[in-house]
């Protein structure tokens, strides 16, 4: 990137509860960073969101998540005159024209079939450059007969699946990260049960998955919990917990585990995409379609959400006599790394 002068908003869906769209336009911000120090990054969020206060970028805090702020958006994007202003899951149409007449350039990043929706109609293609839709296709669906027939008409916007998004490999991180937690690579269970907060149906998932880490470290496999409650005094030997930890150290761990158990938002395509073995838990409702999409394809291992169930499916993986992932097929479904290709468009967006 060659404009060091260049100033991008994110604007993700964020609150009390989960942190998929923030972790996503942070992954972002962070390599466009990296990519040129000299980029001007700028946040809008909830100050409600657990994670808003520790945003290492400028940061604007709303009431609520941006979408219900429209005027306070609107004058934050007059005010900063971003160059482009990447929406995710967020936004009304009041906030993407007031960026179109400040002369940015539009991004929205849909995961959900109601954002997609949104993203389709006739009064909201002309506002929009680049329309990325999270997840694989094979989870998301390719666009319909109608969609393309709005794209045709529109001659816009450009789409793009995002798979998913990972950090480029750190050696040195790795080996640090490993140090901390006395493992070994392949040695190891990593548990990833979410965010850190409960979803609605879902609040006793915490000590669901924490019981079944304690039996699969009983079993004796080294196995660490992250995000997890704090320890108990009757955890196994081979547990360990640990809080949140940066996505960058996050991969780290998941690209040397034998077995990851996580949920099925954006951590489960995090761990196919470093192609290790994993059961996957649904806790919120939107989770079992992309489970049951990856299983179909024999990427992941489902399991209810019940702490039995979890054990006997990660006992199953590590008993197994073949860990490593299968060669992928023509034509079978994988999840790719696409943080390289987002960077780079918006780098384009930026010139």
């Amino acid at each position: 990137m060659t404009n060091t002068s260049a100033r991008l908003l994110f604007i993700p869906v964020s609150g009390p509860m989960g942190m998929g769209e923030y972790a996503r336009s942070l992954a972002i911000a962070t390599a466009m960073a990296q990519r040129s120090p000299g980029v001007e990054v700028h946040f809008a969020l909830s100050r409600a969101a657990p994670y808003a206060a520790a945003t290492p970028f400028a940061t604007t805090l709303l009431p609520s998540s941006p979408t219900f702020h429209p005027r306070e958006v609107s004058a934050l994007i007059r005010e900063f005159r971003p160059q482009v202003v990447v929406f995710d899951n967020a936004g009304r149409t009041q906030q993407l024209r007031a960026a179109a007449a400040a002369g940015a350039r539009v991004v929205f990043v849909s995961s959900r079939r109601r954002q997609r929706r949104k993203a389709f109609r006739l009064r909201w293609l002309p506002l929009i450059d680049e329309h990325w839709i999270a997840y694989p296709e094979f989870i998301a669906g390719s666009l319909t007969p109608l969609e393309r027939l709005k794209l045709r008409l529109a001659g816009r916007p450009r789409i793009r699946y995002v798979d998913t998004l990972l950090p480029l490999p750190d050696a040195t991180l790795a080996t640090s990260t490993l140090a901390r937690f006395g493992l070994a690579a392949r040695g190891y269970v990593l548990i990833v049960p979410g965010g850190g907060t409960a979803h609605p149906g879902a609040e006793d998932a915490p000590g669901i998955v924490a019981a079944a880490a304690g039996a699969i470290a009983a079993r004796g496999y080294a196995t660490l919990l992250v995000g997890g409650n704090a320890g108990a005094s009757n955890d196994p030997a081979q547990l360990q917990r640990t809080p949140l930890l940066p996505l960058a150290q996050l991969c780290e761990l998941i690209r040397a585990a034998r077995v990851v158990i996580c949920n099925g938002g954006d951590t489960l395509l995090q761990v196919l995409a470093c192609g290790r073995p994993c059961v996957a838990v649904s806790i919120a409702h939107d989770q079992a379609h992309r489970i049951e999409c990856c299983a179909r394809a024999g990427l992941a291992r489902p399991a209810p959400l019940d702490s039995q169930a979890i054990h006997s499916a990660a006992i199953g993986l590590l008993e197994s006599q073949s860990l490593q992932p299968t060669t992928v097929r023509p034509g079978q479904p994988q999840v790719r790394d696409c943080l390289e290709e987002v960077v780079s468009a918006l780098s384009a967006l930026t010139s």
